[in-house]
């Protein structure tokens, strides 16, 4: 009986030796329409603080540990106490028809024994939201995570009242895995966690799926999908 194995040859499944994940590297993930690159201050805060800005609401911020900046001198301080250490290990999202920093991502709760990681800190800019890149950016960090560094499970968590999360989750390919009840407190307020996760054995169907709908293919002349990514995840 032929024993299954992973993006890096190693066996899955039951009865066998799990060898353990790779611990995330700090190089570029180069997709079509955008690039991830480790964050650096004096390179990304000038871009981020211009395209959050846009944001007048400060609505892009309500479900994140921060809130928003009023200068970009304040971006920098606080890039500098969170956004610089291994776990969250922060990714700048660069599109590449502008060359410019549009939004954020990290991989965290990162346990390669475990063979176990999160996404979040996930903050888009308007310049990003429902654009190509954005799905993009999400797929880059799927592709690290099962087929470069060999993770078992794909984790992302965000506030239960966060309903954009939870349809950005869904759309995706994750799973949805039940409630932490009041799991945090951030802001003054309560969080009821919402668990979310792709595991290995599901990646395959999931990596298809996203490729075929950023594929050019899947785009009109006007630039409007042709096939949702619901429909090429069925």
């Amino acid at each position: 009986m032929a024993v299954r194995v992973n993006h890096l040859g190693q066996p899955i499944g039951e009865n066998v030796v799990w060898q353990g994940a790779k611990i995330p590297p700090r190089s570029n993930m180069e997709g079509k329409y955008c690039r991830l690159e480790s964050i650096d201050i004096d390179r990304h805060a000038p871009d981020l603080f211009e395209a959050f800005s846009a944001d007048e609401t400060g609505g892009i911020w309500t479900y994140l540990f921060t809130d928003p900046f009023k200068t970009e001198l304040d971006l920098r301080e606080w890039m500098a106490t969170a956004c610089l250490g291994d776990d969250p290990l922060f990714h700048a999202i660069i599109d590449k028809a502008t060359n410019k920093a549009v939004g954020f991502a990290t991989f965290m709760r990162i346990d390669p024994a475990m063979g176990v990681i999160e996404v979040g800190n996930i903050n888009f800019s308007p310049a990003l939201q429902r654009r190509s890149a954005a799905t993009e950016a999400m797929f880059l960090m799927m592709q690290r995570a099962f087929n470069e560094l060999g993770y078992r499970r794909y984790e992302w968590k965000c506030d239960n009242l966060n309903a954009p999360s939870h349809k950005a989750a869904k759309r995706l390919g994750f799973t949805y895995e039940g409630l932490f009840r009041q799991a945090l407190v951030y802001k003054g307020r309560n969080r009821d966690t919402a668990w979310f996760s792709i595991i290995d054995s599901e990646w395959p169907a999931i990596e298809a799926a996203m490729t075929a709908w950023l594929s050019e293919g899947n785009f009109d002349s006007s630039g409007q999908q042709i096939k949702s990514l619901g429909e090429l995840m069925k």
